[in-house]
Order: structure tokens, then C-alpha cells, then sequence
């Protein structure tokens, strides 16, 4: 088993290996949670990692609807399941998780945030850098998704 105090330090090497990669424009770590401001989108919007009764799950939230919104009908529009890009870009990363084992569930939060969350499967969770592709892939699975590369117009 995994020890409950040892999720915060893997979290905060995590944070710190996100720092390096240059991906997101803020990265900041708190408690049982890592916050990570996407970049480049066309509101807020955040990336996490955050531990949960057990579990750790990979989001990505925004306070905007609209940003939600665009998300959404791009995948609509297209036709792929958002697990079905999540795998792939995780194969990208070097980790091959089938897209059978991948819940991206949508919702809105407590904290009235448009959320997309999936939980990540146990022998991810358990490894820091697997841990960190998981968030990247994430990361790039949203980033061509709606608004989330920003709201030029051209």
C-alpha cells in the first residue's frame, strides 16, 4: 500500500518536472493537488492532478461555459470519443493503456467548474513519471480540442 503522506511528495517532484517541460503557463502545487494554467487557451482553464480517497485523477477544469461548450461540439463535430484521443496521445508518451480502461467523465463540479476528469489506472499512479506523461498527454489531447489553443480569428 501506499503510504497517504507520500502522495504530496510525489505530487511536488511532479509539479517540479512540469516546471521544467515548459508546457503550461503556471504550475502550482497545494496539498493533495496539482494546478496547472493551460496555455494559450481562450479563458482559464487548469489542468490537475489531485489525490482522492485512493485515487489519483487527472482534470481539466474552467469556470467558462463557453469554453466547455467549444470543447464539446469540436468533439461532436468530429466524432471521436475524447478516451479514444486521450490513449492515443498516451501512446504518444510511451504509455499504452487501452482506451477500454479510460472514464472521461464530464461534469459540473460543486465548485461550479466545467470539469473533465478521468481517473488514472493504478500502475500509473503509482509512478511519478508515468504519473507526469499522463498529464502531458492530457494536455495534448485538449489542446486542439475547442478554444483551448485560443481564440484567434482569422
Amino acid at each position: 500500500m501506499t503510504n497517504p503522506s507520500s502522495a504530496p511528495l510525489a505530487l511536488e517532484s511532479i509539479a517540479s518536472a512540469a516546471r521544467e517541460r515548459d508546457v503550461f503557463e503556471a504550475v502550482e502545487f497545494a496539498g493533495e493537488r496539482l494546478s496547472c494554467k493551460a496555455r494559450d487557451a481562450a479563458t482559464d482553464a487548469f489542468y490537475r492532478l489531485e489525490s482522492r480517497n485512493g485515487r489519483v485523477f487527472a482534470s481539466l477544469v474552467t469556470p467558462d461555459r463557453w469554453l466547455s461548450e467549444s470543447i464539446e461540439s469540436d468533439l461532436m463535430h468530429y466524432g471521436d470519443p475524447l478516451e479514444e484521443l486521450v490513449a492515443e496521445e498516451l501512446a504518444e508518451f510511451g504509455l499504452e493503456v487501452p482506451e477500454s480502461e479510460l472514464v472521461v467523465k464530464h461534469f459540473r463540479s460543486d465548485d461550479l467548474l466545467y470539469t473533465f476528469e478521468t481517473p488514472l489506472p493504478a500502475p500509473i499512479a503509482a509512478d511519478a513519471d508515468k504519473t507526469l506523461r499522463f498529464l502531458l498527454a492530457y494536455e495534448a489531447a485538449f489542446r486542439a480540442l475547442g478554444d483551448m489553443s485560443g481564440s484567434d480569428e482569422d
